[in-house]
Order: structure tokens, then C-alpha cells, then sequence
């Protein structure tokens, strides 16, 4: 009897250890991993390892505007990506930029996620009319690009850090609920949850519990696809300049404000927030990739 109750207990960690092996098999994924994690680190703990608060005016000199890469500026410090046009280094810029980033786009991510598994589970465990009403709903917001709904809901709630986390929210839980509702609808008819609604016990219970810890694995690999897409759609609309004010750090305001010296010989303002957005949004694209692969090993065939 011990045997049969030890046994669930040891199988999560061989599980576990099974997805971390598969998942190193990809010296790609796990490059872009240990990339994401510095990122990571670099981002929160900007006020730690920038060189300056870019968004303290009392630390910005006018004499440092437009400092080429390298340069030593008048705080005595070398400038390692240069400065832009009000004298703020721009490798301490993108730190802060990237904090911003991480932080809309991962919670954006699992209030999205958290929205989108609540209405999946309910359409496909309840079925009938309340399916028919969310699943509908669903597919009218999937018919409609993200960006565009994202712009015109930043438009009604105006310029703000929760205001473009609810936008994101709202224009991103569809893709959490569709999934989850094509997963649970095939786990709904089988024996194990059949059992489970025949006891007494708590809806909740079954659908927590029993039913949604066999739909993860999808909505695992969507939910890293989805905190890079909410990372990308906050750059575009700060770009755009319906994003974030401008007193709050963004890569999107970062590319924007330097875009119009993008044909002078000022290319760092521009290139280098860029080549950053580019990177963190690639990276967790080839985890999410890789992931997806060890989750489903039917992709490597």
C-alpha cells in the first residue's frame, strides 16, 4: 500500500527531470533560456547595475546629449551604447526600458492566462448555450487583429502602465480560452473525469483539480508565445505614441525617439533598444518552440 502511495509522489520529479533533459537537447533553446534569464536579472535589478537613473533629471547633463558609443561622459563613466538627445545612457535606458517590458508582458500574460483557462474550462465542462455564448465571443475577438483592438482599447483607457495591461489582457485572454477549451473538450468525455462527476464532489474541484492539470501542456507553450506577442504589441503602441507616457521607460519610446536621426550618423538611438526588443522577443519564441516540441514529441517527427 506504501509502494502504490509513494509512487504518484516520486513520478513528478522523473517527469520533471525528463522535460529538463529533453528540453537541453536544443543547445538553441537553452542559449536563449539562460538569454532570457539575463535579461531577467539585468532589467530588475537596473537601479543596481545601471550606470544612471536615466529618468532622474538631476542626474542628466544636456552637455552629454548625442555622446557617441564609447565615450566618457561628464560623470566620468564610459557611455557604452552612447547617450541620446538629453543626455540619458542609453544602456541604462534600455535597462529600465526592458523592466517595463517584462513586467507588462508577463502580467499581461497570467491575468490573461488566468481569464482565458476560467472560460475555457467552464465552456467545455458545462457545454450548451453558456459554450455557444463564450465560444462565440471568442471566435469574434480572434477575427480581429490584436494590435488593432489593443490601439483602439488604449484609445478609451488612456496612457498608463495598467491601463495597456488591461488592453493586452483583454486582447490576448481569447487565445488562452480557445486552447483550453480544445484540450478540455477532448479530456471532458473520458473515463477519469466521468468518475469524478459521479462523486460528490465540488465542480470546482473537478475542473482544477482533475481536468486542468491534463490541458497544460498546450497552454504552456501559448503562454510563452503570448508574453513575447504582449511584449511586441506594448513596443509597437509606445512606438506609436499611445503606449506609455513618456516619462515612463519603454524600448517602444526608446526606438521612437531616436527613429527620426535614423538616417543621420546618430543610428545608436534607434538600432540598439531594437536589436534588444528583438532579441528578448526571439529568444522566449525559441523556448516557447522548444517547449512546445518536448510537450508534443509528434512535432519531431
Amino acid at each position: 500500500m506504501a509502494d502504490t502511495v509513494a509512487a504518484p509522489v516520486e513520478a513528478r520529479p522523473a517527469r520533471f527531470r525528463n522535460f529538463c533533459a529533453d528540453f537541453a537537447r536544443s543547445p538553441v533553446a537553452v542559449v536563449s533560456l539562460i538569454l532570457i534569464f539575463a535579461l531577467l536579472f539585468v532589467s530588475f535589478a537596473a537601479p543596481l547595475v545601471s550606470p544612471q537613473d536615466p529618468y532622474d533629471l538631476a542626474n542628466l547633463d544636456w552637455l552629454d546629449a548625442f555622446l557617441r558609443p564609447g565615450t566618457v561622459g561628464s560623470g566620468g563613466y564610459v557611455h557604452i551604447l552612447g547617450t541620446d538627445n538629453a543626455g540619458r545612457d542609453m544602456l541604462s535606458a534600455i535597462f529600465y526600458g526592458l523592466r517595463t517590458s517584462f513586467v507588462i508582458g508577463l502580467s499581461a500574460g497570467v491575468l490573461a492566462l488566468v481569464i482565458g483557462i476560467c472560460l475555457g474550462l467552464a465552456a467545455a465542462y458545462f457545454g450548451g448555450r453558456l459554450e455557444a455564448l463564450i465560444m462565440r465571443v471568442v471566435d469574434l475577438q480572434l477575427s480581429m487583429p490584436a494590435i488593432l483592438l489593443a490601439l483602439v482599447l488604449v484609445a478609451v483607457l488612456g496612457q498608463g502602465v495598467g491601463q495597456i495591461i488591461l488592453a493586452l489582457v483583454v486582447a490576448q485572454y481569447a487565445y488562452f480560452a480557445r486552447t483550453t477549451h480544445g484540450a478540455a473538450t477532448v479530456e471532458r468525455g473520458k473515463d477519469y473525469i466521468e468518475a469524478a462527476r459521479s462523486t460528490p464532489l465540488p465542480t470546482a474541484r473537478v475542473l482544477f483539480r482533475h481536468l486542468l492539470p491534463n490541458v497544460l501542456p498546450p497552454l504552456i507553450v501559448v503562454a510563452t508565445v503570448q508574453v513575447a506577442s504582449a511584449i511586441a504589441l506594448e513596443a509597437t503602441l509606445s512606438f506609436l505614441g499611445v503606449g506609455l507616457p513618456l516619462t515612463e521607460p519603454s524600448l517602444g519610446s526608446l526606438i521612437a525617439n531616436g527613429f527620426k536621426y535614423i538616417h543621420t550618423d546618430r543610428y545608436w538611438l534607434s538600432i540598439y533598444p531594437g536589436i534588444f526588443l528583438m532579441v528578448t522577443v526571439v529568444a522566449i519564441n525559441l523556448v516557447g518552440d522548444q517547449v512546445r516540441n518536448v510537450l508534443d514529441p509528434r512535432q519531431n517527427r
